[in-house]
């Protein structure tokens, strides 16, 4: 993987060759990308997202149509991290205490006892989020916010590491109810799943064709080679990895300019800016370098930022597309030296 990136938002594979590859931690997480990719063919990207997302303690939206192995990339990650993990698919009559849990009542001992939701786990697969009302969706802000649930005034820790991982369908919004503003701000990244290019489409149906079977991830050679102590070291190490005064003020002007941008109606908040901030940081540690380079802020600008902004309608009906906006900034925004 070479160290820096080949455009915005574009996450090429770390070079494991790199001057810090005795990094024990670093070598781990690269390991779980040979891992997943036993599974998943062609979304190296994605894969790079959601562990750039474990390092910085976010969480991430999967945008991409049916059929691209999002359900897949989860479990195939969670297997080579030894993480637990927990599906839920949103429909319009699911209730927060369908994720969250609830108070059952005992019968026997005449008391409530709490029955913990699917959302007690490492990985939550959110799936087909915008197709559940707000209240639902709502009833993930506390457990993405504060790590911990509350019922009945008593707060309840979330496991760690914890990410939810929510799915949106790009083009179909009938019957759907889109994320607002607020709530889309709680995600650290976005992530699109492209669909695969032939040569790696042929890769995906020659595995079928020799037998591969996504429900039995252990028959496709997927083995744990990291684990939640790997994660909490290289944590550790993200935040020794050096941010000069020029990278912050680069950082602070490309959202500054998203405010200003006449396409937009609503730029990144400074919440954007520390995750685009955290973001780069475990992006350069991955890359093995332990300062951070404009590059690296170049590399996490379109899925750190894109689902913070909001085109004008008159935008929208032109057929102006955000990352394009995002592209324009970040090639007019003065690059420190």
């Amino acid at each position: 993987m070479s160290e820096q990136s080949s455009g915005p938002g574009v996450l090429n594979p770390p070079d494991p060759n790199s001057p810090m590859n005795d990094d024990g931690p670093r070598q781990a997480l690269l390991a779980v990308r040979r891992e997943v990719a036993k599974a998943v063919v062609g979304q190296d990207g994605t894969v790079t997202g959601m562990l750039i997302a474990l390092l910085s303690q976010g969480h991430v939206l999967l945008e991409g149509v049916p059929g691209v192995a999002k359900t897949l990339l989860v479990r195939a990650l969670s297997s080579a991290l030894s993480l637990d993990t927990k599906r839920v698919q949103f429909t319009p009559d699911l209730m927060p205490g369908d994720v969250t849990g609830s108070l059952v009542y005992d019968s026997h001992t005449s008391e409530f006892s709490f029955r913990e939701g699917p959302v007690f786990t490492n990985l939550l697969l959110a799936d087909e989020i915008n197709r559940t009302p707000p209240k639902t969706q709502a009833s993930l802000l506390e457990a993405m916010e504060e790590r911990q649930v509350s019922v009945d005034g008593a707060a309840r820790r979330l496991p760690a590491p914890f990410l939810v991982a929510a799915t949106q369908n790009p083009v179909e919004y009938e019957g759907t109810y889109p994320l607002p503003e607020a709530q889309l701000d709680r995600f650290l990244l976005k992530l699109t799943m492209p669909l695969p290019g032939r040569g790696e489409e042929i890769e995906v149906i020659r595995r079928h064709a020799a037998g591969f079977d996504p429900r039995d991830l252990a028959a496709a050679g997927v083995r744990a080679v990291a684990g939640a102590e790997d994660l909490e070291r290289a944590r550790k190490a993200v935040n020794r990895v050096a941010v000069e005064p020029e990278i912050i003020g680069y950082i602070v002007d490309l959202v500054r300019a998203t405010r200003a941008a006449p396409s937009f109606q609503l730029g990144v908040s400074p919440r954007g800016a520390t995750a685009l901030l955290n973001t780069s940081r475990s992006w350069a540690w991955l890359s093995g370098r332990p300062f951070v380079t404009p590059d690296d802020v170049k590399a996490l600008a379109l899925p750190c930022l894109r689902h913070r902004v909001a085109l004008q309608p008159e935008a929208q009906m032109d057929g102006v597309r955000v990352d394009d906006v995002l592209g324009s900034i970040l090639a007019s925004v003065p690059v420190p030296r």
